[in-house]
Parts: structure tokens; sequence; C-alpha cells
């Protein structure tokens, strides 16, 4: 990279630089950053994403924006939250024994869940239909930020996930109102929303403190359904034999459908006495 004189004011890249490292003109770069070039090729913008160390998702964002829609196009209509397959109902009750799973939306909104879902985070089930939102809970609920110590980290990448859905789904009033209640309810939301950061959500650790259960540790996996593009299923998982697996082990079976008519309190250890607290997020759910 050559050497531009003057001081530099901010950090970052020049136009020139950028233009210099994308392999067009400075002219050309400047109509494109100004929104003057509307049919810019996809390789054009690549270029640009490489040169700028977009990751994947920044980039599939980048492609997603620049598209360009056709004149006259008509609306994609989004209405009432879709329903879920019998099949994926089946899978999200197998599962409910030994992992934490939901299934949601572009918008967050959780459509199903099993029992240890609602257990590990809240009974969405129990919600009135709007506020069966994921951000929603993360963003709204107090309790979310006594269940995530590192609440501020969990919030941003919710944040950063509605942000990359809006670049799928600009013309989603139901994604837009989410955001604006948001942004005005919110303190630390607009400050997430500048920055322009994006993020798929798709694996990674999560740490909670459980209010029966104490610390838990678990890999969470987003799984993508070919069949129904719009939804996806979150699953939370243990490392085997490890404390965190004990701990789920001991919410699925304190919380399982079938044991609906038990008192919630597991038998007090040999010379020791436990008192479990009633709470949300314990409470069977059926």
């Amino acid at each position: 990279m050559p050497v531009h004189g003057g001081v530099r004011r901010v950090p970052g890249l020049r136009r020139e630089e950028v233009a210099l490292l994308t392999r067009v003109s400075t002219d050309y770069y400047t109509r494109l950053e100004q929104g003057r070039h509307p049919n810019v090729s996809e390789a054009v913008l690549t270029s640009v994403a490489r040169a700028l160390r977009l990751d994947d998702t920044e980039r599939d964002y980048l492609l997603e924006l620049a598209r360009p829609r056709a004149a006259g196009a008509t609306r994609r209509r989004f209405g009432s939250a879709p329903r879920v397959r019998a099949d994926v109902h089946r899978m999200l009750d197998v599962l409910g024994g030994v992992s934490p799973a939901f299934v949601a939306n572009h918008r967050q909104e959780v459509l199903a869940s099993n029992h240890l879902a609602r257990a590990l985070l809240t009974d969405f089930e129990a919600l009135p239909h709007r506020e069966r939102n994921f951000a929603r809970y993360v963003l709204l609920d107090p309790a979310a930020r006594d269940l995530y110590p590192e609440w501020d980290e969990v919030a941003s990448t919710v944040v950063a996930n509605l942000r990359l859905a809006t670049g799928r789904h600009p013309d989603d009033p139901g994604l837009n109102e989410l955001i604006d209640e948001l942004c005005v309810r919110v303190p630390e939301f607009n400050g997430w929303w500048a920055s322009r950061r994006v993020d798929q959500c798709a694996h990674g650790t999560q740490h909670f403190y459980h209010p029966v259960v104490g610390e838990l540790t678990l890999q969470h996996e987003t799984l993508a359904f070919p069949a129904d593009p719009d939804q996806h299923m979150c699953l939370y998982t243990a490392e085997p034999g490890s404390a965190s697996a004990q701990a789920l082990a001991l919410l699925a079976s304190w919380t399982a459908p079938d044991r609906a008519s038990l008192a919630p309190s597991p038998p007090p250890a040999q010379g020791a006495s436990h008192e479990w607290p009633e709470t949300s997020h314990g409470r069977n759910p059926s």
C-alpha cells in the first residue's frame, strides 16, 4: 500500500486506498459509496468485502443490501408466524430429555420449544403471542440479565442478528416494528445498532447462571431447515460427563412433563437440607 501524505484524522482506509485494493478507480468507488452505481457487479462487491476484510456473514449482508430489486416487483407478504411441522415438534420432544431446543424465525419469534428450553430460559408458550420472541426476552426481561452472566455480549449479538435479518427482509413491518420498540425501550440498543455489526449466531459457547441448578456452560448450534428456510432450530448441548451435563440432566428430570403432579423437591443429601426456589425457570411448562 503506497503512503499518502497528510495526517490521518480517523482510523481506517481512505477511499483511494479501498479503491486501490478493490482494483477500481477512486471515482467509481466514490460513486459506489454514495449509492450512485445501482448495478454494481457481485465481483466488485466481493472485492470490496475482501479489501475491508469482511467475514462471510458480513460479505453476504453486503451483497444482500446491494442486490437490485426489480421495479414494480411485488413485495413479500409477512403475515402471522408460520406453523412448525409436526415432524419438527416430534424432534423437539425427543430432544427434550437431554437438550434444550426451540424453533424461531428471522424475527426471533419463538414458534415452538421443548420443556427443557422453557425450563432453562423462560416459558415462551405461557406468554402472549406478541411476547414469544427471543430478542424481547433477552433485551427486555430482567430475568435474562440474571440468567446470562455475560448479558452485554449476548444482547449485542442478538441485536447483530436482527441487523442481519433486516438486510434479508427489509420490507417486513413486524421486524421493523420490533427494532423501533427496542430502540426506545433498551438504553444500550442504539449503540449496538450504530456499530453495524452483523452476526449469524450459528454456534458458540453460552454461559448461564440458572436459579435452580446454578452455573452451566453449554454449546449452542443453529440448525437450518431446507424445507422451511425462514425457520431454524436453536439447540443447546453440554460436554458429556461435565458438571454442566449433570446440572442439565437434573433440570430435565425435575421439569419432565410426566412429573407435573410431583412437588419440585429432590431428596436432600444425607446430613444436608436443600430448599429449591419456585421460579418461572423451573415450573413445569406443560
